[in-house]
């Protein structure tokens, strides 16, 4: 066994977007788009600033961010938020026809070109070391389900999604997965998530369980280690900042890949 034996027992949590898909071109390009369509065309929020929003960690549902950088664009041309007629349905109904398409029997849109940031074997090296793993995502479950079976060939795995609990940072989801996993209070946990609402999640598990190990790993998400940039930002500056933030929401480290947790890599973690 040597170096994996006191891993047995260990359980690791994936957030899914960002983490094992790329949703630089979906989640978040439905996001901008709603935003668009919702202020008559006028305002697109690129994505440094879909960035500062989240960074205030608690806009991880893209519909609700979706909403809020509508009300900030007409509030900061003199409207109140409470004078806007803005319909939530509907914006969540257009999201989801750039997100998902038109076709209600047969998936057309965005998600159809999310790249993979994780591979089965990856999973299956864990495995392999007595490390337990589920996922715990702000994700609709049809959403979800659709990258871990349909893309990654996963066999029913352990999923809490949006259906299943409250939305991050609030820590239940996270709770219910490693409770299907493990009832020992004493097995260290690690979520692995690529925003600060995911950090604090686990910030807030610490307080609610402290007798649980809880350990909070950041992943740089693609769309910060692109080159081109409007705004003229260096891709090191943009990758550093990022992290940064992580770091300052709770991460103890911070990847640029899911792949580089290896099962050493959490053998150092619940060492330490």
């Amino acid at each position: 066994m040597g170096q994996t034996a006191n891993l047995r027992g260990a359980i690791v949590i994936f957030d899914i977007d960002g983490v094992v898909r790329d949703v630089g071109g979906s989640y978040r390009r439905a996001l901008a788009d709603t935003v668009e369509k919702f202020t008559q065309g006028a305002y697109r929020p690129s994505s440094q600033e879909i960035d500062g929003l989240k960074a205030e960690g608690i806009w991880n549902n893209d519909w609700e961010a979706s909403q809020e950088l509508t009300y900030r664009y007409f509030e900061a041309q003199g409207t109140s938020r409470k004078l806007l007629n803005l319909d939530y349905s509907d914006m969540v109904a257009f999201f989801q026809s750039r997100y998902r398409g038109t076709d209600p029997d047969h998936w057309t849109g965005y998600i159809c070109q999310e790249p993979l940031l994780m591979q089965p074997k990856y999973l299956d090296s864990l495995t392999q070391a007595g490390i337990r793993w589920g996922f715990f995502s702000g994700a609709t479950r049809e959403s979800a389900n659709y990258v871990l079976e349909k893309r990654l060939g996963l066999q029913s795995p352990l999923l809490i999604a949006m259906e299943d609990a409250p939305g991050k940072p609030d820590p239940t989801g996270l709770f219910a997965s490693v409770q299907q996993l493990a009832s020992e209070a004493l097995t260290p946990v690690i979520y692995v998530g690529d925003t600060v609402a995911d950090m604090y999640t686990v910030e807030r598990a610490r307080q609610m369980q402290p007798d649980r190990r809880w350990i909070a790993v950041g992943i740089l998400p693609p769309h910060v280690q692109e080159t081109s940039d409007p705004l003229r930002v260096s891709q090191r500056d943009r990758q550093s900042a990022y992290a940064e933030s992580l770091r300052q929401a709770g991460a103890e480290v911070v990847f640029a890949n899911v792949q580089e947790l290896t099962a050493i890599a959490i053998q150092q973690l619940v060492k330490t």
